[in-house]
């Protein structure tokens, strides 16, 4: 990225993009007619001293980032959000379910953690069989990629140094660590300690992220990327078609129109 460049973020949506700045979003969409359909508004802020302290500030922007879903939902309705699905909210019941019944179990060793963390991942993975929701996915990369290196979004790979895919292996890793020092060594049990668990796992895997962004030559922080490379590359996302591009040019188009001129940076 340049000097000047408006850090963007987004998310693929079932029939469209969803591009965020620091204080807009945009949302772009292919209507049932075939048209593209442009939404835009600002979207929610965490301020204050607090969130921008480490750990807590990686827990902030996911907080805006949720919040931010209902906003857009009821702005524009046509919106598919990715878990807009009844097969992939039966998972989430489903892997709910089945991740309590272990912890109900009591004391848990690292192969029971990682059979927890992996009934977790399993809406997503569902998710994104979805093959417009993974098209969608790479057109979040391409768009994003196309504007931070000054090239149209079909020059660029379909693949992002910055998904949250990156975020996967060091969430298991802290979570099933977390887990085990709790339960296993301190004897915690009950939601709260999971709760705590997560959001602790949740606020390491952010603040690494962010220190791999600093420091993108050093073999940990490849090795860091690696995971979510591979899953980017063989199922989390694929090349959208030349009508899907269009629809995350015009979502770019949308959010560079309210946040270019700021010249702002997100975190």
């Amino acid at each position: 990225m340049t000097q000047g460049t408006v850090r963007l973020g987004g998310m693929a949506l079932r029939n469209g993009l969803l591009v965020h700045g620091p204080d807009h979003w945009a949302v772009a969409l292919r209507s049932r007619d075939d048209r593209i359909q442009v939404e835009s508004g600002r979207k929610p802020r965490v301020r204050g001293a607090a969130s921008q302290l480490p750990g807590l500030r990686g827990l902030a922007r996911i907080g805006e980032a949720f919040a931010l879903l209902p906003v857009i939902k009821r702005r524009v309705p046509e919106v598919q959000l990715p878990f807009e699905d009844a097969k992939v909210i039966a998972a989430m019941v489903g892997s709910s379910m089945l991740s309590a019944a272990f912890r109900r179990v009591g004391r848990r060793s690292a192969g029971d953690e990682v059979m927890v963390a992996v009934l977790g991942l399993a809406p997503a993975a569902l998710a994104l069989r979805d093959s417009h929701l993974a098209a969608y996915h790479g057109v979040e990369h391409k768009a994003i990629a196309g504007y931070e290196q000054g090239k149209d979004a079909a020059e660029t790979a379909k693949e992002h140094d910055r998904c949250g895919s990156n975020l996967v292996a060091p969430m298991l890793i802290t979570t099933m660590a977390g887990n085990v020092i709790v339960r296993s060594v301190l004897g915690a049990r009950g939601p709260v300690a999971g709760v705590a668990v997560t959001l602790a796992g949740v606020a390491a895997s952010v603040e690494m992220f962010a220190w791999s962004e600093r420091n993108r030559e050093s073999p940990l922080a490849q090795a860091f990327h690696r995971p979510g490379y591979e899953m980017q590359r063989l199922f989390a996302t694929r090349e959208p078609t030349a009508e899907q591009l269009d629809v995350g040019r015009a979502a770019l188009a949308e959010i560079l129109r309210l946040e270019a001129p700021a010249g702002g940076q997100d975190i």
